[in-house]
């Protein structure tokens, strides 16, 4: 009788899908990778391929290249249609998968809060595709301004409009003051700069609310020396075509909305047949098996996991650290033993808001800010970035902005990614 080997299944191919792979690599165990792209997209980043840092190829590490040098692992793209825990089935558009153990590692997606419009009508940016429309958009409403004779709708192709003062909102408005400033304003001479703006809308009363108060109201003064506008303390109604309503009832007219808040649990199951807490997230053990089926994991964004009476935050590095502790505990069961809980040490988190200018926070004690701050988040980034050409890459168009302030990524191609764009007319 022949030995079959166990199976297990990983959904999902982000930081804590990938880094469980790469911990079971040469286990006495079948590893299947299964994702919707054959890809690895390096998120932190997107914000820098939207903005024209770099090309969008340098956040996409190749899931095969990855998988090359470790024999027991395959990958399969396909669409994760349905879970059948109790057959222990995974159901993809391409073909049925049995396993033995299940890891989910779906990651996140945009959460809209139930504001109209906002769907059909703003950029979010949780994909590769999303930071090349968001990119596409940006440019080509430059390009319109150039040739309208419209005054107001020239002022409202040039106001570009962040939603949320999180670390994704931030990046994005500084990035977008600096390709301004910068790059476009040599582009397209024929513009007046004072009729772009960039305006940063928070619901709370400082930006970065993860961070000490201080590295916050340093982020808003930094920002606000770029001729980014704040509003704080107000909230998204609605969202038209060309426009958001606040709730205090004022109108913004606006020629592209970025969605930078709002995100849920990417849950390739129906939600009702496992117990759930916020934002959609599957509520797990300590162990991070899910209450349920403790031969199934859940990690990263779609996982529900407190440290010390509070929810993690749901970041990279803790995904990271998710991946490796999933696949420790999977080699255990596979040699009998039982699992451990997981423990997430806060090594800190940092956040760039431009050239020169970042803030961390590291150990729940130790303050950043200004160039140190930067030079960190750029270090840390390029680190974690896979593929050393990607890092090369990424590295010299740093240097290159850092020197000339120049952005060499601002091509308008007809792709498919930009469908969204011509969806909708400014009016």
């Amino acid at each position: 009788m022949s030995y079959q080997k166990p199976k297990i299944v990983i959904i999902g191919a982000g930081f804590a899908g990938l880094t469980a792979v790469k911990n079971l690599a040469r286990v006495n165990a079948e590893v299947l990778l299964i994702d919707r792209n054959n890809y690895h997209t390096f998120v932190p980043l997107l914000y820098q391929v939207a903005t024209g840092f770099i090309p969008p190829e340098t956040v996409a590490y190749p899931l095969r290249k990855f998988l090359r040098y470790a024999p027991n692992t395959s990958f399969l793209k396909a669409e994760v249609l349905e879970i059948d825990f109790t057959a222990k089935v995974v159901k993809t558009d391409q073909r049925n998968i049995n396993y033995d153990y299940l890891v989910i590692a779906t990651g996140s997606q945009t959460k809209f809060l139930g504001v109209d419009g906002a769907p059909k009508y703003t950029y979010p940016l949780q994909t590769l595709d999303d930071a090349v429309a968001l990119r596409y958009r940006i440019l080509s409403n430059c390009e319109q301004a150039i040739s309208c004779t419209d005054e107001e709708r020239r002022k409202q192709l040039l106001t570009f409009t962040i939603v949320g003062g999180g670390a994704t909102g931030v990046e994005l408005a500084g990035a977008l003051s600096e390709l301004i400033r910068d790059t476009l304003a040599k582009d397209y001479r024929e513009l007046d700069l004072k009729q772009v703006k960039v305006i940063l809308i928070h619901s709370g009363n400082r930006l970065l609310a993860n961070f000490p108060y201080h590295l916050g109201y340093y982020t808003e003064q930094a920002l606000c020396r770029r001729g980014v506008q704040i509003h704080f303390n107000t909230r998204v109604t609605s969202v038209m075509a060309g426009a958001i309503e606040l709730e205090e009832g004022s109108i913004i007219e606006t020629g592209t909305i970025i969605w930078a808040v709002g995100v849920k649990a990417n849950l390739p199951v129906d939600s009702e047949k496992l117990a759930t807490a916020r934002k959609d997230q599957v509520c797990v053990r300590s162990t991070l098996q899910l209450l349920e089926h403790p031969e199934v994991y859940a990690v990263g964004d779609v996982a529900y996991v407190k440290q010390e009476g509070k929810p993690l935050l749901g970041i990279a590095p803790e995904a990271l650290q998710q991946g490796t502790a999933v696949a420790s505990n999977l080699k255990r069961q596979l040699r009998g033993l039982s699992v451990k809980p997981f423990n997430y040490f806060n090594k800190g988190t940092a956040a760039i808001i431009a050239r020169n200018a970042g803030v961390a926070y590291l150990f729940g004690r130790i303050s950043l800010k200004g160039w140190l701050a930067w030079l960190l988040w750029l270090g840390i980034h390029l680190y974690y970035l896979p593929g050393l050409s990607n890092r090369l890459t990424v590295l010299g168009s740093w240097i290159r902005d850092y020197l000339t302030g120049e952005r060499n990524v601002r091509q308008i191609f007809s792709v498919s990614s930009s469908t969204k764009i011509t969806s909708y007319d400014i009016r």
